[in-house]
């Protein structure tokens, strides 16, 4: 990109008055040096956009002033120069970071096209690290924000077993933030430089779980026509985040048993295991002892599972954050849609710290940004906030009930008319309503609804040869 400071460094002052001419003339900056001193000098008071440097030079070499200026300036893409262009000094060249490798004499455009190539990998790498301390940032503990004592006490407990190695099982409602945890956990960790990978336990169907987990070899099953590295590999040297591993079935439980006890598994149709080195952060909105009692989870990977476990502590029972959370998804959105919102209006804040947040923070979330969204300008008032019944239209009008009130009353009354006839059997239930049995559970939770409730129900159809209309 024409502008950039480019900076060249040859003893033969011929050729960097060439090199200046021909730079100029393309729109760069420049700035010369006779020496890998003088070099570095400027490299301790300017910040170049590339670098060309001669391999033989009186002095210090090239690749003693490429590995020095490196030390001051990492990301900076460099070019070595040389009239002995042999492959051993091209190897040794890029081994210790350079990026191209250009032979004397040289083409003006040949030179031009390598010096483009170069700056665009700088700026890649510039980017790179830019969204690497952003999410850093983002991560780190200081910057999630809390000031109840319940959640102070979380983070300073999982400040003292980030550095650990140790598996992590975080207990807590939906939206309460437990993913969040697990990347500070990541980021604050010794494997921060490796990946974080998230998987939804309960999002997954059973059937393709298995081979997102553990992979697949080519030809494992139908459609399989190539190999396939599951999220374990793909977790390798970092971190694996399992949300929702209540609702792992109980044949996956034991396979990941074994990559817990052995840091080895099989990928799907493989006849060879793989090990694997990560650390495990799981998380659950489950009594995970109460689905060890009705026979849904393991006891022995329970306890594989459940050796630091945090409890998040629900919205409601840490008001004293409301207000800071509030404020700052205010500001994130308002910068976001370009609003100049000033804040809430006293009322507003009252129905904000009273509403009980069934959703958590992520429920707050939402409601803060359709807030944003409808405020023209000024403060958010409590008619903006849409939260609560009396905030929706249509609860105004006798006889009716918003569309979604009226489609959550009849899924509840479908639920309770599939279970009453299943007896509280969940697996019967699920295949009756077409749904997968984590899904089903997932319907379950959302209506307040225990399967246990519906065991010693008598009435109802037998499911093994009748089905619900």
């Amino acid at each position: 990109m024409p502008g950039e400071k480019i900076l060249v460094v040859d003893d033969d002052r011929g050729l960097l008055t060439l090199m200046k001419a021909r730079l100029l003339a393309a729109g760069y900056r420049v700035t010369l040096a006779t020496g890998g001193e003088e070099a570095l000098a400027g490299a301790q008071s300017e910040i170049y956009s590339a670098a060309i440097l001669d391999l033989k030079m009186e002095g210090m070499d090239g690749i003693t002033l490429l590995e020095r200026l490196l030390a001051v300036q990492p990301n900076l893409p460099t070019i070595i120069l040389t009239a002995y262009g042999t492959i051993a000094n091209a190897v040794e060249a890029t081994k210790k970071g350079a990026y191209d490798f250009l032979t004397k004499p040289f083409d003006a455009k040949d030179l031009l096209y390598r010096l483009d190539k170069a700056l665009e990998m700088g700026r890649l790498r510039t980017e790179v690290d830019r969204l690497r301390t952003l999410v850093r940032d983002r991560y780190h503990f200081d910057s999630i924000v809390a000031s109840s004592e319940k959640m102070q006490d979380v983070l300073r407990q999982v400040a003292q077993i980030a550095p650990t190695d140790s598996t992590v099982c975080l207990y807590g409602e939906s939206g309460t933030g437990k993913e969040l945890i697990a990347k500070a956990i990541h980021m604050n960790g010794a494997r921060s430089k490796g990946s974080f990978v998230a998987i939804n336990c309960g999002a997954i169907p059973e059937g393709l779980l298995e081979s997102e987990l553990f992979g697949h070899m080519k030809g494992a099953f139908t459609g399989a026509s190539h190999q396939k590295k599951g999220l374990l590999q793909q977790a390798e040297g970092g971190t694996l985040f399992l949300d929702e591993i209540a609702e792992l079935p109980m044949s996956l439980q034991v396979k990941f048993l074994r990559v817990l006890q052995e840091r080895e598994f099989y990928p799907v149709g493989g006849v060879k295991p793989v090990r694997v080195d990560i650390r495990l952060v799981a998380a659950t909105n489950r009594d995970l002892w109460k689905a060890i009692g009705e026979g849904r989870f393991r006891e022995d990977l329970y306890y594989r599972i459940h050796v630091i476990p945090f409890h998040l502590p629900p919205l409601r029972e840490r008001t004293e954050d409301i207000p800071l959370l509030a404020v700052h998804f205010l500001q994130n959105f308002s910068r976001e849609m370009g609003k100049s919102i000033r804040g809430f209006s006293p009322e507003a804040m009252q129905r904000l710290m009273l509403y009980r947040w069934p959703g958590n923070v992520r429920e707050l979330s939402n409601v803060v940004e359709r807030a944003v969204a409808l405020t023209p300008e000024g403060d958010i008032t409590p008619e903006q906030l849409l939260i609560g019944q009396e905030s929706t239209p249509a609860a105004a009008r006798p006889g009716l009930m918003p569309l979604n009130d009226a489609r959550d009353e009849f899924e509840r009354a479908y639920l309770v008319q599939v279970l009453t006839a299943s007896r509280g059997n969940v697996s019967r239930a699920a295949t009756i309503a077409g749904r997968y049995r984590a899904e089903f559970y997932k319907m379950l939770k959302k209506h307040g609804l225990e399967p246990a409730d519906f065991k010693k129900e008598e009435t109802g159809p037998d499911l093994r040869s009748e089905s619900l209309a």
